[in-house]
């Protein structure tokens, strides 16, 4: 049996490399399948997959009890995290989309400034939360500085909701009650979110839209991708958040998008402009700057 450390490395390599990868995917999937209907599937398998598989090898099933936090931590990250960064990547590019998505950190901060009893953060801290805010606002440019507009208004609106959601998913699932076999507390928020995905998908005419004999090999072929390594990392990320910090485990949010922006470069075929560039450096220098320090605050 491997030890922590090495499953922790591995765990890391994951969440940086496939993670970031998965913004290409969903970009590509979305092509020809409607996205809250993909997403849906992309859960529904997965979480099926890793639950099953783990009572088949011999794990309790998962009591009654356990169902209602694994539907919260579905709900704030499946279906309002991944789904709607899903649904937002028809108005924003995968590797735009990475980049806001990077601002996770920025709500951790905040989230646990505001909750009962919760931390002050410390002046690099807080400077680095202003750094990360005063990007994302010159990369919507919503007065449009110089007539550059790079994000859609709508899908950035949409992305900064989803972070908001996945953020707190990630603080609630750190201490939620979960079964004890690891595979079944990833898959089954997974089944949930899939789930609740797919019922939005009906009520949205969604599934009026699909058409398996329209659906492109590599719309197919992406959304395989995402129900296999991309549960993986899903999973990797949850493991990190109890067996790191989560701290570490949120330096994946300035990995990302170096990763993402360069494969919709290359592979995409996504302009990547001087603003663009300017704006990323900015974010990823206020996440740095608030995940390095809060990391001196865990170790001292």
């Amino acid at each position: 049996m491997l030890s922590v450390r090495p499953l922790v490395l591995l765990a890391f390599a994951t969440i940086y490399v496939v993670w970031g990868s998965t913004y290409l995917a969903i970009r590509f999937g979305i092509e020809t399948i409607p996205p809250l209907f993909m997403a849906g599937v992309r859960f529904c398998i997965g979480g099926t997959l890793f639950v099953g598989w783990a009572i088949a090898r011999g794990a309790e099933r998962p009591v009654a009890s356990l169902w209602r936090p694994a539907a919260l931590v579905g709900l704030l990250m499946i279906t309002g995290g991944i789904g709607v960064v899903t649904w937002a990547e028809q108005f924003v590019p995968s590797g735009l989309t990475a980049l806001l998505i990077a601002m996770v950190p920025l709500w951790v901060v905040l989230i646990d400034w505001a909750r009962p009893g919760g931390s002050q953060p410390g002046r690099v801290v807080f400077f680095g939360l202003v750094l990360g805010l005063v990007g994302m606002t010159l990369l919507v440019n919503p007065t449009g500085i110089g007539g550059v507009g790079e994000v859609d208004p709508v899908g950035a609106l949409a992305l900064v909701l989803a972070t908001l959601s996945w953020a707190a998913g990630s603080i609630y699932s750190r201490n939620a009650r979960q079964s004890s076999s690891q595979v079944i507390a990833v898959g089954m928020p997974m089944m949930i979110g899939g789930v609740i995905l797919l019922g939005v998908s009906a009520l949205s005419g969604e599934l009026r839209q699909v058409n398996v004999g329209l659906m492109s090999w590599r719309s197919v072929m992406a959304l395989a991708y995402l129900i296999g390594p991309g549960s993986l990392a899903y999973a990797a990320y949850l493991f990190l958040l109890r067996a790191s910090t989560p701290t570490k485990a949120a330096t994946y949010a300035y990995v990302n998008p170096v990763i993402a922006l360069i494969l919709g470069a290359a592979v995409g075929g996504e302009q990547v402009s001087t603003w663009t560039l300017t704006c990323s450096a900015v974010i990823i220098m206020g996440v740095i700057a608030i995940v390095t320090a809060k990391a001196r605050t865990v170790s001292a």
